[in-house]
């Protein structure tokens, strides 16, 4: 075994040949990087690739994955290296190795020959290329300066698993791989029987390697199922597997829809602008409706990022009239030109402050739907400028905000506020001389709506915490709070707040708050049969004074942040139970609970059980939060996990005068090797619409709401089978009657190839549209992209 080290021996074997033609030694492994062969013989290659990786890195050493240089040593090995003055040939035999930078070749004999300037390697010839592609080949000759050359039997393992056969290859002008009966796919291949056709192969008469555009072309092809051809293509092409990014139009897709726009086509194309942006251009035909452009541009800079989505159409889908929550008459708005808009950008002005944008507008509601544009069905579209800092313990926000309405069933546009702008700040200190720690939090903001109340507010929460703990086990934290507010406001009388108020009011509140509270586990171990579990009980007591808040509310303030009251286990220990600060818990009170847990062997049982004690009852609530009373309804929580299949958690709230459940919500999931099945229900005795519908001071507001009952049942269930796969799911308003809505999906799956077909059916109405149907049928070929028909 020898190994040189150019310039060296080798220098002085191949004199003037070596220092005119020792790059070009080299070169060859830059041609054979993309070249393809018979799949089917890939497999006994494997192996043997992977070694061929470990000696390249090995050899290596150092390297900077630099391309091929006349600069640049070449290094090599091999059992015999020969010179033929009288022929002109440098020959390795035996086991050669031959690399430079991350390039490189193993074969059996390499043979340079000076007089006809041809490069031969034959036996077990293997390539690596920095990038990771192998190849493989028996025999190959190389012409003109190796931009010129010839080889068959070619076999390669390109980027993200793909495998290129070709019974024959020729390459010309060094940019060109021209690969005669060639055979593509990203599928695994059969170890036992590698001459087994793969799940999905391309194959075709010719394909064409574009080396400096970075695409492979295919002509007269076929795409093949277990070696059945299924689709033929008199052209295909795609870019090259080791090409993260490159122009050119992506996968088309085929789509139907029965009601709005028929059957309906899309062509995207993608534009690699540089190596920070690109753009996607995506025309979209119908039968029943005008075409429509949409673009999506991103870019990607040193201190900042920028996404633009946008599109125009003609819209001519027919339309009709509808009725909405409040009984009128909503005409359709999405006729003729239409056209949307969705921006993000963010930047960076140093390392504590960034600032950035939110931008979604579309001209109607009925347009998003027609053409399905990303975002309708939610009830809103919100954009915001923004500025926000990092601090240690500290974080300050300054935004923007605008909304507009989607769903015109329960939302008017004239009704939906303006922020401008709205300011937050969180500090939270670190601990004091005493032990505790201060946390300081500010939400401000002026609100204006086209229609109704605008106002402004400044509010401030300042709170300090002291945890301790005493010898027998108790954790003690005492908490100072305070919570304060002040409103400068006008058209109170108008949504959403309706009060008997004119002109201009101020108004303000504060609320000072001491708490004490005390948990105290007591904590043993036990023993079921040869398992060693723990068990937990825990009796938590919390005592809460402060000043009579009047039920909260205060008449000739508006509240903005304040719509819900939740009583619940999350809330049971907390200072004030409403969202936000416009309404607060005030009054006297003790809230009681005891905690337990048992854990074995992965197994738990969790439980919570706790009530309230209000000297000052809370007014103005739905007769069923829980805390219309002195003594309030007692809340529970379980979570119940017995086996490693099976795990539920449920949640209650009962009146303990009448013994009526107020509230219930429950979850579980079930599931064993190749079936698992889930579910989920809740109940509540009024509709959650009660905090936003209309005017609480007339028979047409909440209080009309009352008896609409919140009862739905979730059901769903999945299964798997190696590469199969299934699910479906249900939704069910028992207090209504009638599904919500229900679906499911059916797919295979494995390395290469996945097939899904999903259904989903909507019940429900949004803008008009009810009893919707959408199927979708996707094939995704790994490599290729996917396919996709919708309905």
């Amino acid at each position: 075994m020898r190994n040189y080290s150019s310039p060296s021996l080798f220098k002085k074997l191949t004199r003037k040949i070596a220092r005119k033609n020792k790059h070009k030694t080299l070169l060859l492994i830059s041609f054979f990087s993309g070249s393809i062969g018979t799949i089917g013989l890939l497999v006994d290659q494997n192996v043997f690739a992977q070694q061929q990786i470990q000696i390249a890195k090995s050899n290596i050493g150092k390297s900077s994955g630099a391309p091929f240089s006349e600069k640049d040593p070449i290094t090599f090995q091999a059992d015999n290296v020969s010179y033929n003055s009288k022929t002109g040939e440098v020959t390795w035999a035996g086991d050669v190795h031959i690399w430079q930078n991350d390039h490189v070749l193993r074969a059996d004999k390499v043979t340079y020959n000076r007089t006809t300037n041809i490069a031969t390697a034959s036996g077990n010839v293997s390539m690596v290329e920095p990038d990771g592609e192998i190849l493989f080949t028996q025999h190959v000759q190389l012409g003109e300066n190796m931009r010129e050359g010839v080889m068959d039997q070619v076999y390669a393992l390109l980027a993200d698993n793909g495998k290129l056969a070709a019974n024959g290859a020729r390459r010309t002008g060094g940019k060109v791989h021209d690969f005669s009966r060639s055979v593509y796919t990203s599928c695994p291949i059969c170890e036992k029987n590698p001459k087994k056709a793969p799940f999905w192969q391309l194959r075709s008469y010719q394909a064409i390697r574009d080396m400096e555009n970075q695409r492979i072309d295919f002509s007269d092809t076929f795409i093949d199922f277990f070696g059945i051809p299924v689709f033929y293509m008199p052209f295909f092409s795609i870019v090259d597997p080791s090409v993260k990014r490159q122009s050119g139009f992506l996968i088309p897709s085929i789509n139907f829809n029965s009601k709005y726009i028929g059957a309906y086509t899309t062509i995207p194309y993608y534009w690699a602008m540089n190596q920070w942006s690109d753009l996607t251009l995506s025309p979209l035909f119908a039968t029943k409706t005008g075409p429509q452009l949409s673009a999506v541009y991103r870019a990607r800079f040193n201190q900042g990022m920028l996404r633009v989505e946008g599109g125009v159409a003609d819209d001519t889908a027919n339309k009709h009239d509808w009725t909405n929550a409040w009984g009128d008459k909503v005409k359709s708005n999405g006729h003729g030109a239409q056209g949307y808009l969705f921006l993000k950008t963010e930047w960076a002005l140093n390392e504590n402050w960034r600032y950035g944008a939110n931008i979604n507008i579309a001209t109607s509601a009925d347009y998003m739907r027609d053409y399905r544009i990303n975002g309708y069905g939610q009830d809103t579209l919100n954009s915001n400028l923004y500025l926000e800092g990092f601090g240690e313990g500290a974080y300050s926000k300054v935004t923007m905000q605008g909304y507009q309405g989607l769903n015109r069933g329960v939302i008017n546009d004239s009704d939906l506020p303006f922020v401008l702008p709205r300011y937050t700040y969180s500090y939270f200190g670190q601990p004091d001389a005493l032990g505790g720690r201060f946390s300081f939090d500010t939400t401000n903001f002026v609100v204006y709506r086209p229609t109704g109340t605008n106002d402004q507010r400044g509010q401030a929460s300042l709170n300090w915490d002291r945890p301790f703990d005493t010898n027998i086990g108790q954790k003690w934290l005492v908490t100072l709070h305070v919570d304060s507010n002040i409103y400068r406001s006008t058209h109170l009388y108008q949504q959403p707040l309706y009060l008997d108020k004119n002109g201009t009011n101020f108004a303000g509140q504060a609320l000072p708050t001491l708490a004490v509270k005390m948990n105290w586990p007591f904590l043993r171990q036990f023993k079921l049969g040869d398992t060693t579990g723990t068990q937990v009980i825990e009796p938590i007591v919390q005592l809460i004074a402060a000043p009579h808040s009047k039920g909260g509310r205060n008449w000739a303030m508006p509240n903005e942040d304040s719509l819900a009251y939740e009583f619940s286990d999350t809330t049971l220990f907390a200072l004030n139970r409403f969202q936000g600060t416009d309404r607060l818990d005030g009054g006297a009170r003790a809230n009681v609970g005891i905690h337990g847990n048992w854990a074995w062997n992965g197994k738990q049982v969790d439980f919570l059980v706790g009530q309230s004690y209000q000297e000052h009852v809370t007014k103005n609530l739905p007769r069923n939060s829980g805390v219309n009373r002195h003594m309030s309804d007692v809340i529970a929580r379980l979570r119940f996990a017995p086996t490693q299949y099976f795990a539920t958690t449920a949640r209650t709230r009962i009146d303990p005068y009448s013994g009526d459940i107020t509230y219930g919500e429950g979850i579980f999931n079930a599931g064993f090797k190749h079936f698992g099945i889930n579910g989920g229900y809740i109940y509540e005795p009024i509709t959650p619409y009660y905090y936003y519908f209309g005017n609480p001071f007339t028979a047409q507001g909440p209080s009309s709401l009352y008896d609409r009952k919140t009862s739905e049942l979730t059901l769903g269930a999945s299964t798997d089978w190696e590469h199969w796969h299934a699910s479906a799911f249900g939704r069910r308003s028992l207090s209504r009657k009638q599904n919500v809505s229900i679906g499911g999906n059916a797919g295979y799956r494995n390395d290469c190839f996945s097939m899904d077909v999903i259904y989903l059916k909507q019940y429900t109405m949004i803008n008009g549209d009810q009893n919707s149907d959408t199927v979708l049928f996707m094939l995704t070929f790994k490599t290729l992209g996917t396919f996709g028909i919708n309905g």
